[in-house]
């Protein structure tokens, strides 16, 4: 260990949509919100993480909450820096240093990602005092997330719903086989809820109140086992402009959700039906696991096994599966160097 590799420190990033994850020394250092919270007067960042995201909804004309990632990729280079660069120092055993490491970081990316978006990325990443940079897809750090070998000449299909993307991957011997990156997921869910709560209730909703409400009673078919209680919705009535309250039960929410649920289905089958078949062989034994925020929707597993007639597994902790992917792929460097996604 050169002195060199004192004044280094390494970090594992899950840049999402709606979450960024690090992980540092194996440990979650960082779960906030993807947000940012700027001063349109002075042009400064005033909040980022769950600050930022508890102003959501709420602001005046000074400020503005701007979500710097969409659909996984990022859409302002600006924002995206200053919250990637204020995470990092939220990390606790960097704040104690009195100057500030050169890091080497594996970032996740999605799959369906392109060359310039990457670079934006990398690019993002070295601003920040990333010497070394490297990228790895999100399925690819899901499956090791998960504790899938995924260096086997084995099939395994993961499927990753995130907050922009849903990434569906079979992975075999440390390589994508066959994926689909699909712009439904988390994001699209809470927009389908606002939009059912001001067809059928004349309710209109705010974006966090949407995602309370998929959180808490969300599910994806209208027959559950153990179904969760009727939730009290408050929002504005478009009818007298008045604040009013509504009962829903989940049997709504999993009408509001069945067409985008619908498209991740078709997805998943369409990875399938391109998978080369003695890798549909291994699958039919493996089944399918998933990760992502999104699997935690209720039902969800029993829906996708229906479709499918695979045995459907969540992952454990699925918000933290990419990301506990990704820190493992830093710890293994040497072994996971063939499964990183550096393409120039």
């Amino acid at each position: 260990m050169g002195f060199f590799d004192f004044l280094t420190e390494d970090i594992a990033i899950d840049l999402g949509t709606a979450n960024t994850l690090i992980v540092h020394n194996g440990k979650v250092v960082v779960d906030s919100p993807s947000i940012v919270a700027r001063d349109r007067t002075t042009g400064k960042i005033i909040a980022v993480g769950k600050e930022a995201a508890m102003m959501q909804g709420k602001t005046h004309e000074n400020i503005k909450t701007i979500r710097p990632l969409k659909d996984g990729v990022i859409a302002d280079f600006d924002a995206s820096e200053k919250m990637i660069s204020m995470f990092i120092k939220e990390i606790p055993a960097l704040k104690k240093k009195w100057f500030t490491p050169s890091l080497r970081m594996v970032i996740c990316i999605p799959s369906g990602i392109t060359e310039v978006e990457m670079r934006a990325v990398k690019d993002s990443a070295e601003r920040v005092n990333g010497k070394e940079v490297y990228l790895i897809h999100e399925p690819m750090a899901a499956a090791i997330g998960i504790g899938v070998d995924i260096m086997q000449p084995k099939g395994n299909m993961i499927v990753d719903i995130g907050g922009g993307t849903t990434e569906i991957a079979v992975i075999a011997l440390g390589g994508i086989v066959c994926d689909k990156s699909v712009k439904i997921a988390g994001d699209v869910f809470t927009n389908d809820i606002v939009y059912y709560m001001r067809t059928q209730h004349n309710l209109y909703v705010g974006e966090r109140t949407a995602e309370k409400i998929k959180i808490q009673i969300g599910s994806a078919t209208e027959d559950l086992e153990v179904p969760p209680e009727e939730m009290s919705v408050q929002g504005r009535d478009l009818l007298t402009g008045k604040p009013k309250e509504v009962k829903i039960g989940y049997r709504e929410i999993a009408k509001a959700l069945d067409k985008s649920i619908l498209r991740v289905e078709d997805a998943v089958m369409e990875t399938l039906s391109q998978t080369p078949p003695e890798l549909a062989a291994d699958i039919y034994n493996t089944g399918i696991y998933l990760a992502g925020g999104g699997s935690m929707l209720r039902g969800l597993d029993k829906r996708l096994s229906q479709k499918t007639d695979l045995p459907v597994y969540i992952a454990e902790d699925p918000l933290r599966a990419v990301v506990r992917g990704t820190g493992i792929t830093l710890k293994n460097l040497d072994k996971y160097k063939s499964v990183l996604a550096n393409k120039y």
